[in-house]
């Protein structure tokens, strides 16, 4: 009896652990930190080198600088659902080696720009060949065993959250030691080694074909339920506009909470990024409980827990308040990117996921646009305070739309699996 019964765990593990999925995650997140980090550098330097290249007036310098900045992320936005079709359509890994050696090339050549125009061009270029942390959510939701996804969609947004974090660092130590555009020449290097790494080690199962051997490719219309993808769309703008949306107030707000003024600029930047150390922390262990209690529960709690911490956070009295705050809803928001990924997976055709994702990445980017706007416009017109209550309002809204959506998908499958057994029942009394 023991012997029948043995293989069933052991068949279960091997579900889980065969394949290359735990090199192509480790990969993954070594392209997807490093080109990252390649994108975000150029903050803390970038007016310099905007200055070096010929313009001397401050306030065209901070506008050619806030133009260069946004130019990379305008121009992925606009093309993430285009790469993410091409994907479906000619392999994920493909994609991958585009963005590697794309960036790799843009980052290099940034760094022998002549003038601001050039600059701002080489930006565009490099969102428009960029899309590797996308193109890395796609693989790794796509490669990985259903039950493994969500930890190691979390373990791989740890690593381009960790990118984002570390990038405005790396751009702060560079520049002194080596140089501005030797550090862009150091940033195209290291993406170069995540492009040979990704063509190397990388293992795709292959494309599915049709009868005439073409690659099958599917959009919109092959998915039979459209509510939990825009779902996912939704909840994703308002991630990133919680994320973004006290960006504009948040150093004259630290302001009102600190006596010392030398010490404004240093809370600042410590509460800004307390909420990306708490979603560094928190994804990968969010995603692993998301495997276990359902993508949809832990969307839900997330957005529910991070509208109840934006209350307190408007009316805080001291700057550590507000860090311990922003920290713990980093903590509450690590989980959603890798929910959104897994939850889109699940509910899309194998032949449509890339797409999707790539509509969700530019979902993403509306809010990170949105956000600072949104922001800056009722922090300035109705006070502070309105804004961190008027971003808890979005977030318990996200949280009441996904419950509704997933209790309707639920009601529906209820329904669904009634009347299967009410037509067996039929058909065995006939």
């Amino acid at each position: 009896m023991s012997s029948v019964a043995a293989p069933s765990p052991s068949a279960h593990q091997k579900e889980h652990d065969e394949g290359p999925w735990r090199r192509n995650l480790a990969v993954c997140m070594f392209g997807s930190f490093t080109t990252i980090v390649a994108m975000t550098l150029l903050l803390p330097f970038l007016p310099l080198y905007v200055e070096q290249l010929g313009v001397k007036a401050h306030a065209a310098i901070v506008q050619w600088s806030g133009a260069a900045y946004g130019a990379t992320f305008l121009t992925a936005a606009l093309v993430a659902p285009l790469w993410g079709r091409l994907a479906d359509l000619y392999g994920r890994k493909l994609m991958l080696i585009r963005a590697s050696l794309g960036m790799a090339v843009a980052m290099a050549l940034i760094g022998v720009a002549q003038d601001v125009y050039q600059l701002v061009g080489l930006r565009l270029l490099a969102g428009f060949l960029g899309g590797y942390a996308s193109g890395s959510m796609l693989l790794v939701a796509t490669q990985t065993p259903k039950a493994r996804a969500g930890w190691a969609l979390g373990t791989l947004s740890s690593a381009i959250m960790a990118g984002n974090l570390v990038g405005p660092l790396v751009g702060g130590v560079l520049p002194p030691l080596i140089g501005i555009r030797a550090t862009f020449f150091a940033a195209g290097a290291v993406i170069f080694v995540a492009f040979i790494a990704t063509a190397l080690l990388i293992r795709e199962a292959p494309r599915p074909r049709d009868a005439r051997g073409k690659p099958l490719g599917a959009g919109w219309a092959a998915i039979p339920d459209k509510g939990p993808v825009t779902a996912m769309f939704v909840t994703g703008m308002l991630l990133m506009l919680a994320n973004m949306s006290i960006e504009p107030i948040i150093t004259v707000y630290v302001a009102t909470l600190v006596h010392d003024a030398a010490q404004v600029t240093l809370m600042a930047g410590v509460v800004m990024s307390a909420a990306a150390l708490g979603s560094i922390l928190s994804a990968a262990r969010l995603g692993k409980l998301a495997d276990r209690i359902g993508h949809w529960n832990v969307i839900v709690a997330c957005l529910a827990v991070s509208a109840l911490l934006l209350v307190p956070q408007a009316f805080v009295t001291a700057g550590w308040q507000l860090v311990v705050l922003r920290f713990l809803m980093g903590l509450s928001l690590g989980g959603l990117l890798p929910c959104i990924a897994a939850v889109i997976r699940h509910n899309v055709p194998e032949n449509a996921a890339g797409q999707m994702l790539g509509w969700s990445v530019s979902a993403q980017y509306a809010g990170q646009v949105a956000g600072p706007l949104l922001g800056g416009y009722v922090g300035g017109h109705i006070g502070m305070h309105a804004v961190f209550i008027g971003t808890c309002v979005l977030m318990a809204a996200g949280a009441m739309g996904n419950a509704w959506v997933q209790r309707r998908r639920r009601i529906s499958a209820g329904t669904s699996v009634q009347v299967i057994r009410a037509g067996r029942m039929g058909g065995g009394g006939q």
